[in-house]
């Protein structure tokens, strides 16, 4: 066991005043936990010590420590410490406990939290470690997107392709401006303010426009600008630059990244040479630096800095690991479904397979290392990688592509990928199962009950399981993507929930199934899963349960090599009548299993 690891890879954050001073996120005996990191010492010194590990860190302009003290549930706070150690203390006294939903730090240190309640976000503000001020109070699940380095405005994020898809607030909680989305074909999103203390407010943002995504700012002066020459045809993120006069793009498109630098002066877009992959995160630094995060199928995690500043190390396997990569495009009524395709090497095929199905929806699968894959080839299983429809990184079309409903559409690319692997005989059809987590497991649960003996083995990882009574229990932004894709509550319109609800074709049900369920998940509630084990038991379906007592997102790492073990294990024996397990020298996390997904479901 102390051969794994299990936290999530990601760049550090970098004191705004002193680019030597760095906090991160790193594996503590089996935990996600926030490191400090001194680049001039080459240095690390370990922040947090949780039971549950913490996943949220920060660093402010006076090298102050930040991060969010959670319990099981989710809720809880944020609290900071010098970076050179000393007493911790709660960023802001008086604000209420709750689920994380936004930390900005003025360079003066003014300090603005987003705060997740039961029906409603507050925001509250005051200086560093001071009381706090509730400036408002929203109904429903937004999240503090920015405060501007004056401290003069605060960004909120609704539903992009709402009528308030980003409102400014003065600290008084008086309105400035709200910024509309243009619904489900317009969305906006806010990406933060500039950095520039000495001139008025800018507000990044990102606007869909004719199935194509483009910048945009926002000023009091000028209002919205939207930048059409910087336009991709696919979704993208964006940092500013420490100058404030351009803009680094991280372009999600079709599985790999590309890097793009927007020129908001010039009004230019250059690409800026990545290797062909993933880029998990990118970021630039001051003096020119720029600090990136790279991995692809076979190699693990790496940073780099242009400027040779020393990182903090991730702990990941050296080198390559081995597989063969295949990149699969199958026909499809909405155009090609891509599978990123993974198979052992030196082995003649077909193969014993596993389906590994992202969640999301709004995510996508990457040319990037992961250890569920790495300990599924080693264990001699192909792995398709399927980029369905609903996915990210495809464009604005195939995003909305949901001719057959919600999850139907879905299974049904999973099942013509299916078809089409055991047609190029890379696949064996009767050893091959799915594997997801979250919206990825609800359509594991979905695909064995609409269309029993395709796949023989399925595992399901803290799914949606009954969609109308995981709606009734989940959190109010879970309530709120469910609303949006069904185009209502399940009293507007419960024929479309009761058609993608798993626990409808619970009785259909005839291949093994592995369900993992977490005792404290708000987002896909534990009732509704033993309401559908139930109608299993009912129609005695082979089926077995693991529960683990943790919310949705996890961050002790006993729990994901328990699940990852227990899978493995599942898979060997139910496709291929074996125990046998070959798991890699040690697997790191990101995109593994629940260890990576953030999103809603």
């Amino acid at each position: 066991m102390s051969r794994f690891q299990v936290y999530r890879a990601q760049l550090p954050e970098v004191c705004p005043t002193d680019a030597r001073r760095m906090v991160f996120t790193a594996d503590a005996e089996g935990r996600c936990e926030v490191f400090t990191w001194d680049a001039a010492t080459r240095s690390a010194r370990q922040v947090t010590d949780r039971p549950h590990g913490t996943l949220h860190g920060a660093i402010d302009a006076d090298a102050h420590v930040w991060w969010f003290a959670e319990d099981a549930h989710g809720r809880g706070h944020w609290r900071f410490r010098p970076f050179d150690g000393g007493p911790e203390a709660p960023g802001l006294t008086g604000a209420p406990d709750g689920t994380a939903r936004g930390l900005a730090v003025t360079p003066a240190g003014t300090v603005a939290v987003g705060i997740g309640l039961a029906e409603r976000t507050a925001v509250h503000i005051g200086t560093r470690g001071g009381p706090s001020r509730e400036v408002t109070g929203v109904a429903g699940p937004v999240s503090l997107a920015g405060l501007a380095p004056r401290g003069d405005l605060l960004a909120l994020a609704g539903a992009a392709g709402s009528s308030r898809a980003v409102t400014l607030l003065t600290p008084d909680g008086a309105e400035a401006a709200v910024l509309r989305g243009d619904g489900p074909h317009g969305r906006l999103w806010s990406l933060g303010f500039a950095p520039a203390t000495d001139t008025p407010a800018t507000l990044l943002l990102a606007r869909e426009h004719e199935d194509r995504y483009a910048l945009a700012t926002w000023t009091a002066a000028a209002g919205v600008v939207t930048h059409e020459w910087s336009a991709l045809d696919t979704q993208f993120t964006a940092r500013w630059y420490p100058d404030g006069a351009a803009v680094l793009i991280r372009q999600d498109r079709h599985g790999r990244s590309l890097l793009h630098r927007a020129d908001l002066t010039r009004r230019t877009l250059d690409r800026v040479p990545t290797p062909a992959g993933a880029l998990l995160d990118a970021a630039p630094r001051p003096g020119g630096d720029l600090h990136t995060l790279w991995t692809d199928t076979t190699r693990p995690p790496r940073m780099v800095s242009t400027a040779g500043t020393p990182l903090p190390p991730l702990g990941t396997i050296e080198g390559r690991v081995p597989a063969v990569r295949r990149d699969v495009h199958t026909p499809g009524p909405d155009g090609p479904v891509h599978t990123l395709l993974s198979l052992p090497e030196g082995r003649p095929g077909p193969h014993p397979a596993v389906f590994l199905v992202h969640g999301g929806p709004a995510d996508h699968d990457r040319d990037a290392y992961d250890g569920t894959v790495h300990s599924l080839v080693a264990s001699g299983f192909a792995v398709a990688r399927v980029n369905y429809r609903g996915s990210t990184g495809y464009g604005a079309r195939w995003q909305r592509a949901y001719r057959d409903g919600v999850g139907h559409t879905q299974v049904g690319d999973l099942a013509a990928v299916h078809a089409d692997l055991t047609r190029r005989r890379l696949i064996r059809p009767d050893a091959t199962g799915l594997w997801g987590t979250s919206w990825g497991g609800y359509l594991v649960l979905l695909a064995l009950g609409t269309r029993p003996g395709l796949w023989r083995a399925g595992i399901a990882v803290k799914p949606v399981a009954d969609y109308a009574a995981a709606h009734a229990a989940a959190t109010p932004a879970v309530r709120a993507l469910d609303e949006r894709l069904f185009g209502g509550t399940p009293a507007q319109v419960p024929h479309a929930y009761a058609h993608s609800s798993p626990i409808r074709y619970a009785n259909r049900v005839r291949d093994p199934l592995l369900v993992v369920a977490a005792t404290h998940d708000a987002k896909c509630p534990p009732q509704q899963i033993r309401s559908y084990l139930a109608a299993l038991a009912a129609t005695g379906a082979d089926h077995e349960a693991l529960w683990l007592d943790t919310g949705h997102d996890g961050y002790d790492g006993a729990d994901h090599v328990h699940v990852l073990r227990r899978s493995v294990h599942f898979l060997d024996q139910r496709l291929r009548g074996t125990t046998r397990t070959t798991p890699p020298r040690r697997p790191a996390a990101p995109g593994a299993g629940s260890a990576h997904h953030t999103v809603d479901h």
